[in-house]
């Protein structure tokens, strides 16, 4: 095999970005794509799509998501995937929530509910049933009844059908009761799963795989054990792997890791971005630690509130914050010690922040 290095896997790492189609196309492509409501400039999910959708504009997911093959879940992390995907996480066994505990007849109404109209926004199931309200899992609070689809959503006996004002709105699951009554076998299932993510996050080191599979307990909370174990012989027997610089990457099979030309396009890509989302792969590859610091007190901020790694080629060489104003986008671009801004730099970043202005309808 030819001899891996930080450059090759950097570059194998960017080719989700090489292919640009429709919305549908990268939605099948990748798989799963992580949401997040925090919008600086956008959220996290249109951050992703736009640099893999062309022509993308922010909040397309959302306003064509009752006519794509989408749906809401969980693998790893709360996100969208194809109904494919979703097939390999249900049926999903789910024991007793807080929600039941408290309201142990709350689950059978909502059902009853659910099974007499087409869509229920929570705000119009409260009105039916009332209840009191409970904690959810952010500290905050929720109505009893809104954790009571969250919950039947969870073990797939309810559907996101679109959002209203960011609220969802649900609907009764019938394509989920199908996959319950004739499910994919549980080896398939779970393989899948793993070279799901080894081709999504890849190529990533050994360690982090083995992290985004344990966090995918969300997706399969009954089947963790057997989750780890199919992560093993995947690593053992299907992914291919090298060492480099002491630390151990996996990635799919079919990949061939060469020295395929950089693109000397800049990109700013969001936080949960699959190039971006492992911090122990992108501090190895990149030479600095990235960190997300929407939560972060400000005054122990270093890079910004949602600052978004600034890649030029392959390699991340800096961060920006991006803000609107009005109809103005103001960006604050930083780049690291020893990286040059030269003129091919500056023109590159110019045609990257003017895509932006496009995809936020600036």
């Amino acid at each position: 095999m030819t001899e891996v290095s930080p450059a090759r896997l950097r570059a194998a790492a960017m080719r989700s970005l090489g292919v640009k189609g429709t919305l549908q196309d990268a939605l099948n492509r990748l798989g799963f794509v992580q949401a997040d409501p925090i919008r600086a400039p956008a959220r996290a999910q249109d951050l992703t799509l736009m640099q893999r959708v062309r022509s993308y504009r922010a909040g397309e997911l959302e306003r064509l998501y009752p006519h794509l093959d989408a749906e809401e879940d969980m693998i790893p992390n709360y996100g969208f995937v194809p109904r494919s995907v979703q097939a390999l996480l249900h049926p999903r066994e789910v024991g007793l929530t807080r929600i039941e505990r408290e309201h142990p007849e709350i689950l059978d109404e909502v059902r009853a509910i659910l099974q007499e109209r087409e869509e229920l926004h929570p705000k119009e199931l409260t009105a039916l049933i009332g209840r009191g309200r409970v904690g959810n899992a952010w500290g905050g609070q929720s109505s009893a009844t809104t954790r009571a689809l969250d919950a039947l959503h969870y073990r797939g006996e309810a559907k996101v059908t679109r959002r209203e004002k960011g609220i969802r709105l649900y609907a009764s699951a019938p394509h989920l009761q199908a996959v319950r009554e004739n499910p994919l076998p549980e080896t398939e299932r779970l393989n899948r799963t793993v070279h799901l993510l080894a081709a999504l996050y890849g190529p990533l080191p050994q360690a982090s795989l083995g992290y985004l599979v344990s966090l995918s307990r969300f997706g399969f909370p009954h089947l963790h054990t057997q989750l780890k174990a199919a992560f093993k012989q995947a690593v053992k027997e299907e992914l291919h792997g090298a060492k480099v610089e002491g630390v151990r990457y996996v990635w799919p099979a079919e990949w061939a890791l060469d020295d395929s030309p950089a693109d000397r396009a800049v990109r700013l890509i969001g936080p949960f971005d699959p190039l971006v989302w492992d911090r122990r792969r992108f501090e190895h590859l990149h030479g600095w630690a990235y960190r997300f610091e929407a939560y972060t007190p400000a005054p122990k901020r270093t890079l910004g509130y949602y600052a978004l790694p600034v890649f030029q080629a392959e390699k991340a060489v800096g961060w920006a914050n991006l803000s609107v104003h009005g109809q103005e986008l103001r960006a604050d671009v930083q780049t690291r010690p020893g990286i040059r801004r030269t003129a091919t730099f500056e023109k590159a970043l110019s045609a990257e922040l003017e895509r932006y202005r496009l995809f936020l309808g600036l």
